[in-house]
């Protein structure tokens, strides 16, 4: 089997490597800069293992890279779509963008050629490509992305499940031998369904996080400690240990954000008044002020030190920035008046747009003189620190927010420290 991977960022880029252990795989993607990496097996952000896996499919020529749709599809037998669809800072996808790629590759395939939608697109994408191409016989079918930034290719190569979403019997039989490397464990269902369920699954997850947020915010008002309700929570057998009932940050990123949103719209679009995903984000964007509305509430004027961010990346085990929370927090400080210094492992540098941060070798030089340390980016090396009682004792007035109680068990007894935590009783 010959796969075409159309569109090479995170999703993509794991997408092509990953199959390249089994399967021919062209990567077609019209940045020239970025092809250029790729073929020198480099990945345009970090991602685990992946430079090294890329580096081994080119090595055994089962995979390469290009712009030319003619050399990536003339004898693919399906061409996996695996855009990162762009979301906009009010988490609205640009579908079109996605679409209109599609459509100038999808006529350079071989006749009856499947083409394989993982990209987030709002649900009825398939059916709309149906329409446009079938008088020409190319078949559509849905595999929703399970992309997990830091755990990439142990979750594409050792799958739980893969939900699937298919028209006709032969895009089946293609899809069973696609997925058979990877698990054997594949939910069939219908197209526009495959589509729901990545809205369901999302929507689900946010609903989740934000739930305890919200009786979080309660907690610290009443007295009662949101870890301690989270345990009787998930003891409870209709709800479960792996639900997503932790207090702590808001929901960041885009990946939530944007299938809340595209099920806002989609109620839009068929009139209906929907009432929990709108109240998703309404709740959810108000979180996302927690760490700001502590800082503020301590220091009404800017202190003399700086705010002090452990951790700038959108996750740990990535270097990207794209709607870090972090970073947000760093422009909204910026924007009072703050000075802010950060500290993450995976930056040596930083983009000229965010040139008021001073970035910090380590966290000794970070927490020294800070006003106070935000608790960001969960990163494991943090934890492993020994010495924060130290570091922290060189603050003026010990203070950390740390919204998920990342670092309690690291920080111990440590004499004037206030430490801040999202459903922790004042």
């Amino acid at each position: 089997m010959k796969l075409a991977v159309f569109g090479l960022w995170h999703l993509g880029c794991v997408t092509a490597a990953c199959c390249a252990k089994n399967f021919d795989v062209a990567g077609l993607d019209f940045d020239p800069a970025n092809i250029d990496r790729l073929r020198s097996g480099q990945a345009p952000l970090f991602e685990p293992g992946l430079d090294d896996l890329i580096a081994s499919g080119l090595a055994a020529k089962r995979l390469r890279f290009t712009t030319d749709i003619a050399h990536a599809c003339a004898d693919a037998d399906i061409l996996w779509v695996t855009f990162d669809t762009p979301v906009d800072d009010d988490d609205r996808a640009d579908v079109d963008l996605v679409l209109t790629h599609i459509r100038r590759v999808v006529p350079s395939l071989p006749p009856g050629a499947l083409v394989l939608l993982s990209s987030q697109l709002p649900v009825g994408t398939c059916q709309l490509l149906e329409k446009e191409f079938c008088a020409r016989g190319y078949r559509f079918a849905c595999t929703p992305e399970n992309l997990r930034l830091g755990k990439a290719i142990e979750i594409f190569t050792k799958a739980d499940r893969i939900i699937a979403g298919y028209r006709d019997e032969r895009a089946k039989a293609q899809l069973t031998e696609l997925f058979a490397p990877f698990t054997s464990q594949v939910v069939w269902m219908r197209s526009e369904s495959a589509e729901m369920t990545k809205h369901a699954i999302n929507g689900f997850l946010a609903l989740s996080i934000t739930f305890m947020n919200e009786l979080s915010l309660l907690c610290e008002l009443t007295g009662a400690d949101a870890k301690e309700v989270e345990q009787g929570l998930k003891s409870e057998s209709r709800i479960g240990p792996k639900s997503y009932l932790s207090p702590g940050g808001a929901f960041a990123g885009g990946t939530l954000a944007r299938d809340v949103v595209t099920c806002i719209n989609l109620g839009e679009k068929f009139g209906e008044a929907l009432s929990i995903f709108p109240a998703i984000k309404q709740s959810n964007d108000r979180h996302r002020q927690w760490a700001l509305r502590k800082l503020t509430q301590r220091f009404p004027t800017a202190p003399a030190g700086p705010i002090a961010l452990l951790g700038l990346t959108y996750k740990p085990g990535t270097d990207t920035l794209r709607r870090s929370s972090a970073v947000e927090l760093a422009r909204a400080l910026h924007a009072r008046g703050f000075r802010v210094a950060a500290h993450d492992p995976s930056l040596k540098s930083l983009p000229d747009e965010l040139n008021f941060i001073t970035l910090c070798a380590d966290a000794a030089t970070l927490t020294r003189h800070a006003a106070a340390l935000v608790v960001c980016t969960e990163w494991p090396e943090f934890r492993a620190r020994t010495d924060w009682p130290a570091l922290l004792a060189a603050m003026p007035a010990p203070l950390v927010i740390d919204a998920t109680r990342f670092l309690s068990a690291q920080l111990g007894v440590i004499a004037r420290l206030t430490y801040l935590t999202v459903g922790s009783p004042a």
